[in-house]
């Protein structure tokens, strides 16, 4: 196949243009490249606020920096629980073990990899203090049920919306809004981008104080040069910033563009033989849920589509229920199409990380810690999940190269 699929590590994969480079150069000729004394920073704050509805928010030097802050906001004491997924970035969890909190995984859902409520609410103990969501590749996880869960427990929701920029949750509020803290990344690889830098929002006054110290190693900058608790230098540089504001200006018209593209393949894939869409084949048999295969008598693959609902396409992924995604993403790979199957190598609550100290010799707060095994994400990354990169810059060309490569793999059965 001779037909490029644009990436986000080259220009032809990337919104940036004139406009990151005339707030460059504002930044550079204002002589001020510290958000501390400058404008920008502040300004690119004010404005996400806007776009969220939210009454704070912080900028800060990456989206791990954000989930940082959200850790610091739940005030977690050395040795409580925060529970979360283990399909994610370790930026996710890294935060965790900075504050000396202990990470607590939960299953999730077989059909997307979004947490499960029902495998959270078994988790909940005397020690956890807070949720960590995550919505996996732009589809919104069911934030409404661990918020329910959340407010019953005393518990602090936080919401990773690195891959979800302008992710809409049922009832139309954005990600981000419905927890207590919403976290944002920047990163080269999300829908906007300046290299590194995150935020995040709340309504919350006390946690934004929190988060806004501890992001400024703690100074209370109108008290002078006083520091009112411990805290690290995570401020967002005005340079990050301008290219973000220019970068953010353009965020509704690169998530329309995904949706787009998303939508026009997952209507190409639907008249497909053994395509399963919430839950139901296109010829009216319901699908099965776990290992066994719909049809599997007749020699049939399954392949069920994500579905679109407010969904913003960091990636496009698809569940092969029979265990056929390393098979799929290898036909696709042959194909010139970028996939791959699993999205991690492993899922994090298997990661070598906990068999190792975390500070010099000390396994604190983690002795004899070993992290239960969740099967459903174990099984996603194992077998069934693939994932196909997804960009702005598809087009129709693109849609039909991988909807006719997936008709191939299927008329193989």
């Amino acid at each position: 196949m001779t037909l490029h699929f644009p990436n986000m590590a080259e220009p032809a994969g990337r919104t940036l243009g004139d406009e990151e480079v005339a707030a460059l150069e504002r930044v550079i000729r204002s002589g001020m490249l510290n958000s501390v004394w400058g404008t920008e920073a502040r300004s690119l704050e004010r404005e996400i606020g806007e776009l969220y509805g939210s009454r704070h928010a912080i900028a800060c030097s990456s989206g791990t920096a954000a989930l940082h802050l959200s850790v610091v906001a739940a005030a977690p004491d050395p040795g409580d629980e925060i529970i979360t997924t283990p399909i994610t970035d370790f930026g996710t969890v890294a935060p965790i073990l900075a504050q000396n909190a202990i990470p607590v995984f939960a299953d999730v859902d077989p059909s997307d990899g979004n947490l499960d409520p029902d495998a959270v609410a078994a988790l909940i103990g005397p020690r956890t203090r807070a949720i960590m969501a995550v919505h996996l590749f732009g589809a919104p996880a069911r934030i409404a049920a661990l918020r329910a869960l959340a407010d019953e427990h005393g518990l602090t929701l936080i919401e990773d919306c690195a891959q979800a920029w302008l992710t809409e949750l049922p009832g139309g509020a954005l990600a981000g809004t419905a927890g207590h803290v919403g976290t944002l990344s920047l990163q080269q690889w999300k829908h906007i981008t300046c290299g590194d830098g995150g935020l995040t929002v709340t309504d919350d006054d006390e946690l934004a104080r929190r988060m806004r110290l501890f992001a400024d190693k703690g100074w209370d900058r109108a008290a002078g040069r006083s520091h009112e608790s411990l805290g690290l230098n995570y401020r967002m540089t005005e340079l990050q910033a301008a290219v973000a504001r220019a970068q953010l200006a353009k965020l509704p018209g690169v998530v329309a563009a995904r949706r787009r593209t998303a939508a026009a393949l997952v209507e190409a894939l639907r008249g497909l033989d053994g395509v399963l869409e919430n839950g139901v084949l296109e010829n009216g048999e319901h699908g099965v849920r776990g290992g066994e295969r719909a049809g599997a008598g007749e020699g049939r693959r399954v392949i069920r589509l994500p579905r679109p609902d407010g969904h913003t396409w960091w990636l496009f992924p698809l569940v092969l229920p029979g265990g056929d995604a390393p098979e799929l993403a290898e036909h696709l790979s042959a194909a010139g199409i970028p996939a791959r199957p699993g999205y991690l190598q492993d899922p994090l609550n298997r990661a070598p990380l906990w068999r190792r100290p975390i500070y010099g010799t000390s396994h604190y707060p983690l002795e004899g810690y070993r992290p239960a095994a969740c099967p459903a994400a174990e099984r996603l990354v194992d077998s069934t999940l693939l994932v196909i990169d997804w960009n702005e810059h598809y087009t129709s060309e693109h849609v039909a190269a991988i909807a006719d490569a997936v008709r191939n793999y299927q008329a193989r059965a």
